[in-house]
């Protein structure tokens, strides 16, 4: 007998029928652009229509064109998905952190936390205030202050939008049950 699934899958993934036609085109170019047969992600929030074109401007903005160096941004990515053991979430951004100058070993240093050997001290503090606006839903006033030595005011502001974006995100994954694109 096997263990049940600790995250089933609550809200399947839909087919042309359930996301329409244009939440179908875009679910099938987001998986070309991930390299899957299928993006789960937006197959699954993709049956919300209109909900899932308002939530993706702000996703591909983030991701793709925010004012946070796109390494910094894989690092809160990486760092969120940690916390909240998001497996979809890592899967997905180990792939683009590589892409992004964030190789296997400083992966590992990222999930291991702001003590780790080998972090900068840029690093270090991404992860910290990454670690303190998950789990306290705010930045001391010490990080805050370290933050500010390495981010301009429009990626302070970033920063949170992007921590409470996938941390939301991972939450979301979680209790819809949205099932891995890949197999490893």
């Amino acid at each position: 007998m096997t263990a049940p699934d600790p995250y089933p899958v609550r809200v399947a993934p839909g087919g042309f029928k359930e996301l329409g036609p244009i939440n179908w085109v875009a679910a099938k170019l987001g998986a070309r652009g991930i390299r899957a047969p299928r993006f789960s992600l937006f197959n699954v929030l993709g049956r919300h229509r209109l909900l899932f074109w308002a939530w993706l401007p702000l996703s591909g903005y983030l991701l793709y064109a925010g004012k946070l160096p796109r390494r910094d941004a894989e690092i809160v990515i990486l760092r969120v998905g940690h916390l909240r053991g998001c497996e979809y979430e890592l899967q997905q951004h180990r792939r683009l952190a590589r892409s992004r100058g964030l190789d296997a070993d400083t992966q590992v240093r990222i999930f291991t936390g702001p003590d780790a050997d080998g972090l900068s001290d840029r690093e270090r503090t991404l992860i910290t205030a990454t670690d303190e606006f998950v789990v306290t839903r705010g930045v001391s006033g010490q990080t805050w202050q370290r933050l500010a030595t390495h981010l301009s005011t429009t990626q302070l502001i970033e920063f949170c939008m992007l921590a409470a974006q996938y941390d939301g995100l991972a939450a979301t994954i979680t209790t819809l049950g949205v099932p891995l694109d890949f197999p490893d």
